[in-house]
Order: structure tokens, then sequence, then C-alpha cells
């Protein structure tokens, strides 16, 4: 075993092995050969083969271990600011007064049309980067600043080139159902028709989309037009995502149900009988606490009718100009269990376990087993609470991606 594929044992740890906090071994052990991890357990059952072969070995010092961070919902590719609009949400506007002005999501198009693919990536580094250093591992980025093709194709060329050139897994959303472009005004009909008929079937055939998205909102867009980009996404067998019930319950979960997606997200006027359908369907919830942070929402998720249901609920960032300009997932799981009253364990997991689910990507991601890849945190606290209790810390010691160390803080003793 030479190269790439050798032998590291990291041992010595409290592994939370699926995010879970009470679900950990201690003292633990993980081995890894190459990317991927090939045994987890108790370290003194370390496996004789894996001790007497080569291998390197770290002593973790009980550190706690988790799986990588997941950011399953964000915006992250755009140009621009939308600090003039925070300001006039201050003295009095609303988001939909703003928006219906020609202000909000199509402001940050008219910034990202005018951005070349250089400054475009430039820009969005500059926002991922951040969420690296609390480690991130696993990130899910949309279009929708664009809306027409060329821009479209912009946006998830650079979202690819994001990950091409920094050590994350993306996963690119086609959200062309996000606004109506100044161009279609007034012809919503019209402007879905080139969505499912020319923007989806193109970038889809040019291997950039992953799933895909609908803003399904008073401002956004009708049951009927989300059903066709819905449609449209089935015959090219691509999953389906929904910004549902932010505003709100306009019964756009209950689509997102009938076509099985993958997730629902916001949920703020979400009722019973919608966590019911996400529930039979296996519809993870996924709730965005900076918006409701950043817009002074009042409205809460149904995060009780959640629970008892069973309903997975994930987090994330929502990273975006208008509505949740954030770049810290840590600090969305202390909004979490501040503003919405998730436990710091249901918070992990929504950016872990839960958060994978979100992407469909359980495979890969949210879970410390063997035959996984081998990406995870190592975390100077005392306890997991602290991911989620302390605020504008980052107790990140190391992250291992690919079962490579690309990220290493040393702190003083």
């Amino acid at each position: 075993m030479s190269g790439s594929d050798a032998l590291t044992l990291w041992r010595n740890a409290r592994v939370c092995l699926s995010g879970d906090p009470s679900d950990f071994i201690s003292p633990g052990a993980i081995a890894v050969s190459g990317n991927q991890i090939v045994w987890v357990g108790r370290d003194e059952q370390v496996p004789s083969q894996f001790t007497s072969s080569p291998h390197r070995e770290h002593d973790l010092g009980q550190a706690w271990v988790t799986p990588g961070l997941v950011d399953c919902h964000t915006h992250l590719v755009y140009a621009g600011s939308r600090a003039e609009e925070f300001e006039r949400r201050l003295c009095g506007a609303s988001y939909e007064e703003i928006a219906r002005g020609g202000g909000g999501i199509n402001s940050t198009v008219r910034a990202t049309r005018a951005a070349n693919e250089e400054t475009l990536f430039r820009e969005s580094a500059r926002r991922l980067e951040p969420l690296l250093a609390e480690g991130v591992m696993a990130i899910e980025i949309k279009s929708g600043y664009g809306l027409r093709l060329a821009d479209e194709r912009k946006m998830l060329k650079v979202a690819r080139q994001l990950g091409e050139r920094y050590p994350v897994t993306v996963y690119t959303t086609f959200l062309g159902a996000h606004a109506l472009p100044p161009e279609f005004a007034g012809r919503p009909d019209d402007y879905i028709r080139v969505v499912c008929d020319e923007m989806l079937p193109t970038l889809s055939d040019e291997g950039l989309v992953d799933g895909v998205d609908v803003f399904c909102e008073s401002i956004g867009f009708t049951i009927a037009q989300s059903e066709r980009v819905y449609e449209t996404a089935a015959k090219l067998g691509l999953p389906v995502k929904m910004h549902a019930e932010q505003l709100t319950n306009g019964g756009g979960t209950h689509l997102a149900c009938r076509y099985k997606a993958i997730s629902a997200d916001h949920l703020e006027h979400l009722d019973e009988e919608g966590v019911i359908a996400m529930k039979d369907a296996g519809v993870v919830a996924v709730l965005l606490p900076g918006a409701f942070y950043f817009l002074r929402d009042t409205k809460l998720p149904p995060i009780d009718l959640l629970r008892r249901h069973n309903v997975p609920i994930a987090l994330a960032t929502d990273s975006n100009p208008g509505t949740s300009p954030m770049t810290s997932i840590l600090l969305i799981l202390n909004m979490a269990c501040t503003l919405f009253r998730l436990t710091p364990a249901e918070a992990l997991l929504g950016v872990t376990r839960h958060g994978a689910q979100a992407l469909r990507r359980s495979d890969r991601h949210g879970t410390l087993a063997a035959g996984r890849f081998a990406d995870f945190c190592v975390w100077e606290v005392d306890s997991l609470a602290e991911l989620s209790y302390r605020f504008g810390f980052n107790p990140l010691l190391l992250a291992v991606r690919n079962g490579e160390v690309i990220r290493k803080v040393q702190f003083q003793k």
C-alpha cells in the first residue's frame, strides 16, 4: 500500500457517526485508505491488518469528529449587492414591494448578466471560502440570476468551476423559474415555455444540471407553471426541489410531494396537511433561519408538526444577496436553535445526515462508515452542543476531505 492509497489511522477521538451527538464512539478510530473510510470503531479494536501494515497515525487527543458539513440550499453564484434594499426594508418597505417595484431578484439579475465568468467566479469564491473554513464539504448551488440561456449557463459553469478548484463537492440546481425577467414582463407563461423548451433541456444535455428547483410563491410562479417545469424535469430524469410556503400557504409543497421532490424549502406557512404529505412522500424539510432572521419574519416554520410526523429537518445558509447574505454554516446552527427552537442535536443533524438527504446524496455525505468517502471535521470542543452555542467563533481544528487534510488550525494551549 503506497502513494495515495497509503493507510491512515485517526485515533483517540470521540467519533460522531451520523451527526447525532448521541451516536458516537469514544475512544474511537477511523481507518482511511486513499479517499475512503475502510473501518470505524473503538480505538482498542482496530483490526491488526491496519496496525501491522505500513501506515500513518494521528492522535486526535479526544477531539470530536463529525461528518463533513453539508450546505444543501444556496444561491452562492451571483454578482453585485443589495445593501440598498436592506436599508429600504429597515425603513418599512416589504420584500414583496421591493420585488414588484423592479428590485429584488431582478436587480441581481442585471448585475449577474453584466458580469463575465471570471468576475462571477471571483465574487462567488469569496463567499465560498468562509463556508469551507467552517467545515462545509458539500454544497448545493442554484442558478436563477441569469434568467436567459447564456447567463444561466454562465452561472452553472461557475458553480462547476468552484467544485473543480476548491476542496468541496458542488451540486448544481437549475432555478430558471426563480423570477420573471424584465423582457417577459406580463408574460409568465411565455417565459416558462422558454424555461421548459429551451433552457432546461439544453443545460441538462450539457451536463450542467444535477437537479431542478422552482420558486412557487405569490411573487414567483403559480402551481400550474411550476408543474410544467416539474414535468420537463421528469422527462429529463432530473430530481426536483421546491421553494414553498415561505410567504403564503400556496400549496407548493403538495405539488412537490406529488412529484416526489427531494425537499421543500423555507416552509414558514406550511400547515399540518402539508407536513403529512411530506412524510408520506419522503420529502425533506429544509429550514432557512438566515432568511427568517434577515427579513425579520415572525411566522415560524411548523417545527413541532415536523417533529411529530418525523419529517427529516435539514438546515442551510440560503446564501443569497437579497434575503440571506450569509456565509457561516455555524451561525445557521445557532440561529436554528435560538430562532426556531431546534435542539443542538437537531441542528447538527440538519447539516450532516439530513442535509445529505436533502441532496439525495446520503450515500456520499452525512455519515461516517466503511465504504464512505473520508470526509470529516475535527472540532476543538468539549461538547458538540458548542457548535450551536457559540457564534462568531470557529472551533474547526482539522478538515479531512477524500482522505486528505485540507485545513489545519493550531490552537494555543
